[in-house]
């Protein structure tokens, strides 16, 4: 067997490892370490690229800035950031038709701002907002898709866990792909408070009304959400002016919030040690999943599948934007079955050298930005695609009185603006651009 054919067997063979529940880390590790075996025919070689590679992997200095934003999350979190955020947002909102799932989606994005991960926000926002939408009269099913929906714009609203691993892998700059996620993510969050405006007037009985809040309790409700625009400020408006670095921008971050907390007095020893292992343990996640996905990168670039593959469409006189369909189109389907990080580590290196080969009419970097913005949004609703996207399973598993089924049924009216989104951005690269010109 071949190297080319030993390559093209491996993504059966990884699919299949997967669906039998290995950890997609491992199950791209083991792909790598027996493909690199069968190629070369040599365990010494293997050994020797598992003692490089790990290295090289976890002494990355763009990677560092992983566990500080996930640990300004859960800093966040604690300090009562969320919630503050949500009684803002529920303050202005609350009294309109379906106003505390849109507050809710609004204390999502600003909670974003400050954390970086899908699944933290979603899981976080939800312990605030749950019981105060059914206490609301919510129906469960519009919560829970709400909630994960909204969990979805921690990747999307800068600073963003998965673009740090995307403009590593492509090697690009951090602050400016942040700076081009901006307006694709307040996109993301208008587009979801549209479609509970829509969903509530389909569905009347799905959503009831808060009473009309005074306005000195609403200035004060938004007084108290000041600690999140210090922190963004400083932490995003820092990296952009050139400041300090994004792995600097994130310690002042994560200084920052838990500063905040510990004034506040919700922050203790107890709570503290919680945060530093809920952060040793997401890092360890995904750092797993980056070793994995490099030694199954280094095996195929080993056999040389990606460059044939890129060599291949080519040759086919596909156009680019055809190409650029079929890739978007793939991500949706993968998205049905992966996490989003996986997805990103396993295909960038395939599809990103093939979009460098086409014709965009822009600068190579600007359609780097713009592709990796593109495929963050796609990511992005795989998280909420069913039947495995894993917002939806965080979140019912905060609400075990509502059915998976009736999530589902919800969450598609959320999927289908996200669709909506990713045409327009792809059609007028200019929106994702606009900051950067």
């Amino acid at each position: 067997m071949s190297a080319v054919e030993i390559g093209l067997w491996s993504f059966p063979v990884l699919l299949l490892i997967i669906f039998l529940r290995a950890p997609i880390g491992l199950a791209m590790l083991l792909c790598g370490i027996g493909g690199m075996w069968l190629v070369t025919g040599s365990p010494n070689i293997v050994l020797a690229k598992l003692k490089t590679e790990t290295y090289s992997t976890f002494s990355s200095y763009s990677l560092s800035i992983v566990p500080i934003f996930l640990l300004m999350g859960h800093l966040a979190g604690i300090g009562g950031m969320s919630r503050a955020l949500f009684k803002a947002a529920e303050a202005f909102l609350g009294h309109y038709r379906g106003g505390t799932a849109m507050a809710a989606v609004g204390a999502c994005a600003g909670f974003g701002s400050i954390c970086g991960s899908s699944l933290a926000t979603a899981a976080t926002m939800a312990q605030v907002a749950l019981p105060e939408l059914r206490r609301a009269g919510y129906a469960g099913g519009l919560s829970t898709a709400t909630l994960a929906a909204g969990g979805t714009l921690g990747i999307l609203i800068p600073p963003s866990v998965i673009l740090v691993v995307y403009a590593t892998l492509t090697e690009q700059n951090i602050a400016k792909l942040f700076l081009a996620a901006f307006i694709p993510g307040i996109l993301a969050a208008l587009g979801y408070v549209l479609v509970i405006a829509l969903y509530v007037r389909l569905y009347p009985e799905s959503a009831g009304r808060q009473p009309r809040m005074a306005f000195p309790e609403r200035w004060r409700a938004l007084a108290a959400v000041w600690p999140v625009m210090l922190v963004f400020v400083a932490v995003v408006g820092g990296i952009y002016t050139g400041v300090f670095t994004p792995t600097e921008g994130a310690s002042v971050g994560a200084l920052g919030t838990g500063i905040i907390a510990f004034v506040s007095g919700e922050l203790t020893w107890a709570k503290f040690w919680q945060a530093i292992m809920a952060t040793a343990v997401g890092t360890a996640m995904i750092f797993f999943i980056v070793l994995g996905a490099a030694f199954f990168n280094a095996f195929l670039a080993l056999t040389q599948v990606p460059q044939l593959i890129s060599t291949f469409v080519i040759e086919q006189g596909y156009g680019p934007w055809l190409v650029l369909t079929i890739i978007l189109l793939l991500y949706l389907v993968l998205g049905c079955v992966m996490d989003s990080l996986s997805m990103i580590l396993l295909t960038v290196p395939i599809f990103f050298p093939m979009m460098t080969s086409l014709d965009f009419g822009m600068s190579q970097e600007h359609m780097a930005i713009w592709f990796g913005i593109l495929v963050l949004i796609v990511v992005e609703v795989g998280l909420i695609t069913p039947p495995v996207g894993l917002n939806l399973f965080v979140i019912n598993a905060m609400d075990r009185n509502t059915p998976i089924r009736e999530t589902y049924q919800a969450v598609m009216f959320f999927v289908g603006t996200d669709i909506v989104r990713v045409a327009i951005l792809a059609a007028f690269p200019s929106i994702t651009l606009f900051l950067l010109t």
